[in-house]
């Protein structure tokens, strides 16, 4: 493995020194049953080497990693006979383990989960929507791959 830190809970899953119930495995990245699921079937998706955010990922590994996380979402619905899925990354907010991971759910209609667990808030108008939008082109322009 390239890099993993001793204290990275999720490194040790990835090293086989922390038990873990597998589902995937691929020369870059892990899947395994997240221990305190939303649902039954709930995966984390982590690469094995230890990258804390989805902006830490090399552009060359963004495409293979991210055809493991469509694989596995499929993968999942049909397996647990879902309708669908809930597919989410928290960088550093909300990030229990400090190690990039995507989480795969599945999903049925009632299932009880609601959308985000966070307040929405609607712009005061379009002027404010249009400083917001100019501000992140303008930073996608001056550092375009980050």
């Amino acid at each position: 493995m390239p890099s993993a830190k001793a204290e990275c809970k999720f490194c040790q899953i990835a090293l086989g020194a922390s038990s873990s119930f597998v589902v995937f495995e691929d020369e870059i990245s892990l899947a395994f049953l997240d221990h305190r699921p939303l649902f039954e079937g709930h995966v984390l998706l982590v690469p094995k080497e230890h990258l804390e955010t989805l902006a830490d990922l090399p552009p060359g590994l963004v495409g293979p990693f991210f055809a493991n996380v469509q694989r596995l979402a499929g993968t999942v619905e049909r397996a647990l006979k879902a309708e669908g899925s809930f597919v989410a990354i928290n960088n550093r907010v909300s990030q229990s383990v400090p190690h990039l991971h995507v989480h795969i759910v599945p999903r049925n209609k009632g299932d009880g989960l609601r959308g985000f667990f966070w307040p929405r808030r609607k712009y005061e108008n379009e002027d404010q929507m249009r400083r917001v939008a100019e501000a992140i082109a303008a930073e996608l322009t001056r550092s375009p791959h980050s």
